[in-house]
């Protein structure tokens, strides 16, 4: 019997595949060893493989296709209906298995090996971003013990610190004098490692043609422009700007019954990091003067009517809908684009 679809549950160690024929008859139910999946599926006929988007997905993705196979990602939570008895590894692959097959299953963009590089990047500068603002809490916290209160943001820190350690009437003890230094020079470190990771980020930015392309849009720099091409790869995976909207959490969640339409706040599904990157983006948009920057008269006619909160979030969503339309046609961003401006053809 021909093996047409495979249903594969990732582990460290042990992977657990599922295999069914073109009548969805079972083939085989394996338990395959690390160093076994690829001689496994190298003696396989192509066919289809469906694997959950989770840890080293992209990459068993990519050395599956080099194969010849048709490998698709889901995301776990769309796979867990089809889960018909009590969770194991060999259940999780025949529910994989099954969610690959059906036509309305919804699918992850396999990345590419220099997308997942960048957002390497991104999320090490993130994890050091949090880093810094604990070690600068922690060094107002300890100092507040003391009767020592510095105003919030780094850059008071590395203004008041000096003249705190300098100060020998302030009573310090010489333990937490020296504790201090070593904090703040701790604190240093980490806001250095992100600037280092910043100038990559740039650097990689400055060579990518799509990424400086998103960064033209108000609202979208350097940083969420490079975030939003790695992670999004090819943008014809989306049939519309919506999609994209919905793919960031950035569109409304809908509890609709008997007909009446009802629409709640925005779903929240999706990338934390990047919904994160364009809501601050639009944020900083908002708070623009009208009479300096903000030449939007939609926005200014949204910011009239609606909390700044409510437009900065919906000028994400406008933002995500201009993303993937430049990246989809291939164009320049105009801020006096209208759909008229298309040309059409004969």
């Amino acid at each position: 019997m021909k093996v047409t679809t495979v249903g594969v549950d990732l582990a460290k160690a042990v992977f657990a595949v599922h295999g069914v024929d073109g009548r969805g008859k079972v083939v085989f139910r394996k338990a395959l060893k690390r160093t076994q999946v690829l001689t496994f599926f190298a003696n396989l006929e192509p066919c289809l493989i469906g694997m959950e988007a989770c840890g080293s997905a992209h990459h068993w993705a990519r050395q599956l296709t080099a194969l010849g196979h048709t490998v698709k990602l889901m995301a776990p939570q769309f796979v867990k209906p089809y889960v018909r008895t009590n969770k194991n590894d060999a259940a999780d692959a025949e529910a994989i298995c099954e969610a690959v097959s059906r036509p309305s299953m919804r699918f992850v963009p396999i990345k590419a090996t220099e997308s997942q590089a960048v957002l390497a990047l991104h999320r090490a500068r993130q994890g050091f971003v949090k880093a810094r603002t604990a070690q600068g809490n922690q060094i107002r916290g300890l100092l507040a013990e003391f009767g020592l209160v510095i105003p919030q943001g780094l850059s008071h820190i590395t203004k008041y610190i000096p003249r705190i350690l300098e100060d020998a009437e302030n009573d310090l003890p010489d333990t937490l004098r020296a504790l201090i230094a070593r904090l703040t020079a701790h604190l240093g470190e980490l806001d250095r490692q992100v600037h280092e990771l910043e100038a990559q980020i740039q650097a990689w930015h400055r060579q990518n043609a799509d990424s400086q392309r998103l960064a033209a849009i108000p609202g979208i720099g350097p940083i969420t422009a490079t975030a939003l091409v790695a992670s999004i790869g090819d943008a014809k995976t989306f049939a519309n700007g919506r999609q994209l909207a919905a793919w960031l959490g950035l569109v409304p969640r809908q509890h609709s019954s008997g007909g009446k339409p009802t629409l709640l706040g925005i779903s929240k599904r999706g990338d934390v990091y990047l919904r994160t990157l364009l809501i601050h983006g639009a944020r900083a948009v908002t708070r623009v003067p009208a009479g300096k920057a903000r030449t939007d008269a939609w926005l200014k006619r949204l910011l009239d009517r609606r909390h700044k909160n409510v437009a900065a979030v919906a000028l994400a969503n406008k933002n995500a809908r201009t993303a993937w339309a430049l990246l989809v046609h291939g164009r320049d961003y105009r801020p006096d684009y209208t759909s008229s401006s298309t040309p059409v053809a004969a």
